[in-house]
């Protein structure tokens, strides 16, 4: 089986290593030309223990520029948003020409992903919500006590799956968000629950809102930097006018982290839709050998 290239891309990087890895993995085929074996990809993406893996393949669709299969150590995602714009990032830094001025379109299992390049930062266009609303009575009971804070500071609680199973919470500020004390046993005993908080930060520095994400698996329970997630707030909070229509969240704080998203409501292609952006930048380029 030939090498393949190889690329880690630090992103939504307020500074150098501080924002979230992804590990990408070019022209993903065998020797015969078919994809690699998913089982391989998995060993592979466990291998790396990064929070996500990612294969880039020729797109099957015509409107796209090339296709992506995302892994988490533990399995594979329909979507997520950080390995979008490390994979974006990857490709166009080994020459990949969009076929569209300015934009690259990612082919995924939930569809086409448009991201836009503005040289450093990349943003792709939150894709829809597959899932809203409130959460039953119960689970939200149980994951404010999994989370760890008082039901007084929760202000609002809904879903906002686009691929990931993400619950929103939104709390009634940012020391909030940084003082909660999750119980993570508790959180992976939620059944396949993502659990997102956000709360706002006092006006005056560089962030708006705080946000941490507390997932699921047990190999990586707290993502420092996810843009499925800030997408699905950002289309809760800015559609039921909860938040301004742009604004930038800061997250990974609590893992030593200084990721920054930009998060604005935008027309694209005659509708409004969430554009979440970041710097991106490339830290690993090499090949790797998967035989």
């Amino acid at each position: 089986m030939p090498k393949h290239l190889f690329s880690q891309v630090d992103v939504f990087c307020g500074a150098p290593f501080r924002g979230n890895p992804v590990a990408v993995v070019h022209d993903a085929l065998d020797e015969h030309g078919a994809d690699l074996r998913t089982d391989l990809m998995q060993a592979f993406a466990r291998w790396t223990n990064l929070s996500e893996t990612t294969f880039l393949l020729p797109p099957t669709d015509a409107d796209a520029d090339y296709r992506l299969r995302i892994f988490t150590p533990e399995t594979e995602l329909p979507f997520a948003g950080h390995p979008t714009l490390g994979s974006a990032r990857a490709w166009l830094a080994v020459g990949g020409r969009p076929s569209r001025s300015g934009v690259v379109v990612q082919q995924t299992e939930t569809g086409l992903v448009p991201v836009r390049d503005r040289g450093d930062e990349l943003a792709f266009v939150a894709p829809p919500l597959t899932r809203t609303g409130q959460p039953e009575a119960s689970l939200r009971e149980a994951v404010v006590r999994a989370i760890g804070v008082q039901e007084e500071q929760v202000r609002g609680m809904q879903w906002v799956v686009n691929g990931p199973q993400w619950l929103g919470v939104l709390l009634s500020d940012a020391d909030a968000v940084l003082s909660a004390r999750p119980d993570f046993p508790a959180i992976q005993a939620l059944g396949g629950v993502e659990v997102g908080l956000i709360g706002p930060h006092l006006v005056g520095g560089d962030a708006d809102y705080e946000v941490r994400a507390l997932c699921s698996g047990t190999a990586v329970p707290e993502d420092p930097a996810t843009g499925s997630l800030q997408a699905g707030l950002a289309q809760w909070l800015i559609g039921d006018g909860l938040a301004p229509t742009s604004y930038v969240a800061a997250q990974g704080t609590a893992v030593g982290r200084t990721g920054r998203v930009t998060l604005e409501q935008q027309p694209w292609e005659g509708k409004d839709v969430v554009w979440v952006g970041g710097q991106t930048a490339l830290r690993v380029a090499g090949a790797v050998d998967l035989t």
